[in-house]
């Protein structure tokens, strides 16, 4: 089946506003607040065909979500692409892979032009021990066009789309199992350094030994809060690295340049380590 991503999840639990602050100092142009029917609130950064986002509480000290409680804040949520919900549950328990049942939600949307719009959606879930310490699911918009607008898409830093998303585990190989349960073996590659690589579209999904992310992260890591196999790294395409690093100057954030990326330590992000990429 067809693997690309949908978005990418940062868990800000009750610090959405610090949350929020957080990624318009990195540049980001972020939707006004949205609250699901499942009880959570969140701000998105709308991108090409996929997106970043802010997912916990507006109520400081206020109750998260069942599902999102458990995790610390920093990167947390794995998002594929999902069609047809029920279908792909049906076909995706076939091939071994333990999924719930596809779970129908919506949150009102404030529009630009100053309407207001449920955006809807379904969502099929993996078993929490199923994967990494963190959510990976389908996600399916019954309503796509109350999320990609045109006016939402355009970011100081000049971000386009996510390009590279790394795991930290303990075993590759056990990760790459199940990808090849999920999407193929085809899609599966492993690396002679041991790193297994999914490719999404335009997007590949790389998980690596810890000492190996360890040491390519070195001190611009996340804290793994008590977490194992976990994500810690999330890298987007941008228009042109002079765009973004002026954007980052502007706003007082530190970054260190590599080769065709600029990197922002996760003490910078809500706990989530961010390449800029060329």
């Amino acid at each position: 089946m067809d693997c690309l991503i949908d978005h990418i999840v940062i868990d800000v639990r009750d610090r959405m506003t610090e949350g929020a602050e957080a990624y318009r100092r990195l540049g980001f142009q972020l939707t006004p607040m949205g609250k699901h029917s499942l009880g959570s609130a969140n701000h998105l950064a709308i991108l090409g065909r996929d997106y970043l986002e802010l997912l916990g509480t507006d109520v400081p000290g206020g109750t998260l979500r069942p599902d999102i409680a458990p995790f610390p804040v920093g990167l947390n949520g794995l998002v594929f692409r999902g069609y047809e919900a029920e279908a792909l549950a049906a076909g995706q328990q076939a091939r071994g892979v333990p999924v719930q049942p596809a779970t129908a939600f919506h949150r009102p949307a404030d529009l630009p032009d100053g309407t207001q719009q449920d955006a809807k959606f379904k969502t099929v879930r993996l078993d929490r021990s199923a994967a990494f310490d963190g959510r990976l699911y389908w996600c399916e918009h019954l309503t796509p066009e109350h999320v990609w607008r045109p006016e939402w898409q355009a970011h100081p830093n000049g971000a386009l789309g996510v390009a590279r998303i790394l795991l930290s585990v303990r075993d590759p190989e056990r990760q790459a199992a199940l990808f090849r349960r999920m999407f193929g073996a085809e899609a599966v590659t492993v690396t002679s350094d041991c790193r297994a690589m999914l490719r999404a579209g335009d997007a590949v999904v790389e998980a690596a030994p810890h000492a190996t992310v360890a040491a390519e992260l070195g001190a611009a890591a996340a804290d793994p809060a008590g977490r194992g196999d976990r994500m810690v790294l999330l890298g987007l395409r941008v228009r042109s690295l002079e765009e973004t690093g002026s954007a980052l100057r502007i706003n007082g954030v530190p970054a260190t340049g590599g080769q065709g990326l600029l990197r922002i330590p996760a003490s910078e992000a809500m706990n989530a380590t961010i390449d800029f990429m060329a």
